[in-house]
């Protein structure tokens, strides 16, 4: 009679959710869901750490491997945080009166610079206004004609003074717009030079004497007209600045009320009185009367250069934002980090001004978080280096990056640094971070803080609960249709599947949320009002579809007994292998024979594989340990001589693991002992010295590859997998599978023993061996024990030979 060997029960194959466990029908039934993070309790731990520590070297580094939702995780968080905070002052660049080459910054509360810039346009509206009229208005036109009638009433008696004594001298005094000079003349009028040329040389040097003479009082004259004049434009300016004194005080009082509690702004503005006070003809070209004038193209960015100056350019707005900034960058390049000052092209000529300052991401975020994908910002290195430049020097300058590197030097705008404080939160690979650690010094500096997200979490009733509430919250967000009661059921199971174990669930969020896409297109399609386990599960099997031609070339080649894959009979020295191939974005399991060749020999166990080069380190360390293995079971009263190969039949490329160290064991004890090992059977699983199994990878898949190929050669009963029992908790086995099991027509054997494997495989106990060191007769390690034992003798008799001839 057959032997009954441990199988694991069905009921551990797959864990199932009963739709009717669930309290709600559809997803629609928790929205409004709130925002939160499904698992990820040590990052989130670490994210509250380094959002509290005010301190510019604890930057945030948040490691997630792929579909974890690492940027989204992180602007979840720091959002629902940020929401809590008071919103961050206002940034103005104004005009710097001092330096014009360098723009000033202004701090004011939140919602203040639009104000300010409102207040200063107003202004300059109101004074084009305003200046015009006040200089028109009959009090100062007759100030200012009485202060012209007193100048010229004196400077007319200079002259005319100056005149009668010239004509005294017989001379004439000529005005013109060249200026003022002497000249002979007699009753009013000139005398030629044809009659001069009649004068003695005495009449000449007289006449040139008393020239002299009356040149030096013409010249004191003149002096004298000119301090007039001074004092006459002295006294004028007094007036205008009288009344454009009233004017501007008057107007800016407001402002002036308005912006008391902030010290930048009161500072500026007394600046701009001045400068509108001293610049105040600026303001009366208004009144003046407008003559034809050839058109001139006006610039986009100053419609009248000269009042631009007294604009403000509001860099930052925070009259909307509610709390602390979150901001995510998606293209972090130099400007977009920084900002820049934009050029414009005017008549040939690249111009520019304050009023073209552009804000970068790190202006938006000063006083907030800056969320940075590392694969992103890494692309830019003049932006990273940079960048941690400006987080740990306090500030953000506007530079530009060919001046900044001594590429171009050309005189531009050098705006104020702006004081920097900003958390900046990293995203990306756990292996990047490392790489940044070890290579970047700076790294280690400024990102003290590692938030380190799982890819997977415990499954009760929490993590089930907040898994089902993130569903909710992404169709809301996505627009898709809700899911039903069992969808939701499917997609958890789902989980468990990407999770590779019964009792976690992945957080692998965007494999998920990819699902749920594709079910709602299939549920678009058939116009249900929900999204029901149907269409998920056909956008699982469509997603597999879409990614397993490989897998269905090769278990095509295997059906067709191209490669070489039993599923009845019993072979010594051959067992079926289970091993694990991916294709980008799938996995399966691919069966394949492993077979062992013995002869006498002093090599011990070596892999064909091994010896052309086509196996990793991990596989040569597993057939190493099976050697070890031999000799501490079979080898402890004499040497072991043995020359035994292994080979994975038909495997053309690098052969890696030690997942088939077992089935090459199983393999290698067959081939010693000449006892055959049953083909329905596969095997699966690491070996230790000691002969114990341990747990391996993708067990799941493994099974499932190999129950195919049964499938579709037939399933007799007898067929099998032998697998860790340490791997019995990683089982999601699909639907078809549990039912064969079920059934009786396959069977899953869960081993902690190599010598579990060898009763399953080959029907006959392994044995253990008695005080006396020898194993009892009628189990396969005797027969091992024996043939090894007899290999030894040979060898020895062999030498003997040798030495006698």
């Amino acid at each position: 009679m057959a032997r009954k060997f441990k199988e694991v029960p069905a009921r551990d194959l797959r864990f199932h959710i009963d739709p009717k466990s669930l309290k709600f029908d559809s997803t629609a039934e928790l929205c409004p869901a709130a925002r939160g993070v499904v698992g990820q309790h040590r990052a989130i731990e670490a994210l509250k750490f380094g959002i509290g520590m005010d301190d510019p070297e604890y930057n945030i580094y948040v490691a997630g491997s792929t579909d974890t939702g690492a940027t989204y995780i992180a602007r979840a968080f720091l959002e629902e945080v940020a929401r809590r905070k008071s919103p961050p002052p206002d940034w103005c660049y104004v005009y710097n009166f001092k330096e014009p080459d360098k723009p000033r910054g202004l701090s004011l509360a939140s919602g203040r610079g639009k104000e300010l810039k409102k207040a200063m346009d107003d202004l300059v509206r109101v004074l084009k206004s305003d200046v015009p009229t006040a200089f028109g208005a009959d009090d100062y036109r007759y100030k200012e004609q009485v202060l012209r009638q007193e100048f010229e009433n004196r400077r007319r008696k200079l002259v005319d003074a100056l005149r009668d004594k010239v004509e005294a001298e017989g001379f004439l005094l000529q005005v013109d717009p060249q200026g003022v000079s002497i000249i002979p003349g007699k009753g009013g009028k000139i005398i030629p030079p044809e009659e001069l040329a009649k004068f003695s040389a005495e009449e000449k040097k007289a006449l040139r004497n008393r020239g002299d003479k009356l040149s030096v009082e013409m010249n004191q004259s003149m002096t004298e007209i000119g301090r007039l004049e001074a004092g006459y434009l002295e006294r004028r300016k007094k007036l205008d600045e009288g009344v454009a004194l009233s004017i501007v005080g008057k107007r800016m009082q407001g402002i002036f009320v308005r912006f008391k509690n902030h010290v930048q702004v009161l500072e500026y503005l007394e600046t701009v009185k001045k400068d509108i006070v001293e610049h105040i003809d600026d303001f009366r070209k208004g009144s003046e009367e407008k003559s034809p004038q050839v058109p001139v193209p006006e610039m986009a960015w100053s419609p009248s250069p000269a009042m631009n100056k007294y604009s403000v350019n509001v860099l930052i707005d925070n009259s909307e934002t509610t709390g602390a900034p979150v901001i995510y960058a998606s293209n972090p390049t130099y400007p977009a980090l920084f900002g820049r000052v934009e050029k414009e092209a005017f008549f040939g000529a690249l111009v520019t001004d304050f009023t073209m300052i552009k804000p970068g991401a790190l202006h938006e975020a000063n006083g907030g978080y800056l969320v940075l994908k590392s694969t992103e910002i890494l692309k830019w290195y003049f932006a990273w280096e940079a960048l941690k430049r400006a987080v740990r020097t306090k500030e953000v300058k506007i530079e530009d990056m060919s001046e900044m590197y001594g590429f171009i030097t050309t005189k531009t705008l050098k705006p104020e640094p702006i004081p920097l404080d900003v958390k900046l939160v990293v995203t990306g690979d756990p292996y990047l971070y490392e790489l940044l650690y070890i290579y970047d010094d700076r790294f280690k500096q400024m990102f003290k803080i590692k938030a380190h997200l799982d890819d997977q979490t415990d499954r009760n009733k929490t993590s089930v609960s907040q898994c089902i509430e993130c569903m909710a919250r992404f169709c809301e967000e996505e627009g898709l249709k809700h899911v039903d009661r069992a969808g939701i059921a499917r997609l958890i199971e789902y989980s468990l599947e990407v999770a590779g174990n019964k009792d976690k669930m992945t957080l692998r969020l965007g494999a998920i949320g990819d699902i749920i896409k594709e079910a709602n297109y299939w549920a678009s399609r058939e116009k249900t009002k929900h999204i029901n386990i149907n269409h998920v599960e056909k956008a699982i099997e469509k997603k597999k579809y879409r990614a397993n031609l490989v897998e269905e070339r090769v278990q095509e080649l295997i059906k067709k007994d191209i490669f070489w894959v039993e599923t009845g009979g019993h072979k010594v020295g051959q067992v079926n292998g289970l091993s694990i191939l991916q294709t980008g974005d799938h996995v399966f399991g691919k069966p394949g024979r492993v077979t062992a060749n013995v002869s006498m020999g002093k090599e011990g166990v070596i892999t064909i594989d091994r010896e052309s080069r086509l196996s990793g380190k991990i596989h040569t360390k597993g057939v190493m340990i099976l050697s070890s293995y031999l000799r501490e079971r079979f080898a402890q009263d004499r040497p072991l001589t043995l020359t035994a190969s292994l080979c994975f039949e038909q495997t053309y490329g690098m052969v890696e693991g030690d997942s088939a160290s077992s089935a090459e064991l199983f393999a290698l004890l067959s081939a010693i002992a000449s006892e055959p090992i049953a083909q329905g059977i596969a095997a699966t699983g690491s070996v230790s010295q000691k002969g114990e199994i341990q747990p391996v990878g993708g067990v799941t898949r493994k099974i499932e590859g190999f129950f195919d190929i049964c499938k579709h050669k037939g399933l007799t009963g007898k067929q099998g997998v032998i697998m860790p029992n340490k791997s019995v908790k990683d089982l999601m086995l699909k639907k078809e599978v549990v039912e064969a099991v079920k059934k009786g027509k396959f069977h899953i054997y869960p081993i902690k023993t190599i010598e579990e494997g060898v009763e399953i495989l080959t029907g006959m106990r392994a044995g253990k061996r008695r005080k006396d060191g020898v194993y009892p007769k009628g189990t396969l390690f005797r027969l091992v024990d024996d043939r090894l034992r007899g290999l030894a003798e040979r060898a020895r008799d062999f030498a003997k030979e040798k030495q006698g001839n």
